[in-house]
């Protein structure tokens, strides 16, 4: 289920490897969508152009477009019948350092990718991606230590009007890099 995927991708690592070279981040960051008895969730109206990408097997690359300006990267995280993602809220960057500054024009480390759409900025993801495999392409999800409850934060999910009040908002506590607290 996406509520348990959002907890456990905390500490693990998301790479990616462009034509302009190897990204790396962290996890510290993350919102669970629960499918379509989440009316905050994107497949909650069924599956659509822009959603299709969560009608399908766990661990695929799921992009959209908000404000029609930045990209969102989220990781599909259920069943095939269920429609559910995990959001990438922030990363810690560890690798590709000065290929993320280009991209996003910051030098500070904690400004480069505490936010879904600076982050996508700075790995490199755009809608390009969507629908890939976390498996076999250019975009994977590695492992780190996993993390206990007492590392981990939960929260209201934000800048959302629907379910506005359930705790699907996971971070690592005490990190400098996630996007609000």
């Amino acid at each position: 289920p996406a509520e348990k995927v959002a907890r456990e991708l905390l500490g693990m690592f998301l790479l990616h490897d462009s034509d302009e070279g190897r990204t790396v981040g962290k996890i510290v960051e993350t919102e669970a969508y629960l499918g379509q008895n989440d009316p905050a969730c994107h497949s909650a109206g069924g599956p659509t152009k822009r959603n299709k990408s969560m009608f399908g097997p766990g661990g695929r690359v799921y992009v959209y477009r908000i404000y029609g300006i930045h990209w969102c990267f989220n990781i599909t995280a259920d069943e095939d019948v269920i429609p559910a993602a995990v959001l990438i809220r922030a990363l810690e960057p560890v690798a590709g350092i000065s290929l993320m500054q280009e991209r996003r024009k910051k030098d500070q480390l904690p400004e480069l990718c505490s936010g879904p759409a600076k982050l996508t900025v700075a790995v490199g993801i755009t809608g390009q991606h969507d629908g890939l495999s976390l498996f076999s392409g250019p975009i994977r999800v590695y492992g780190g230590p996993p993390k206990g409850d007492d590392e981990i934060v939960s929260t209201t999910r934000v800048g959302i009007s629907r379910a506005a009040d359930w705790k699907l908002r996971f971070y690592l506590k005490d990190n400098q890099y996630i996007s609000r607290k």
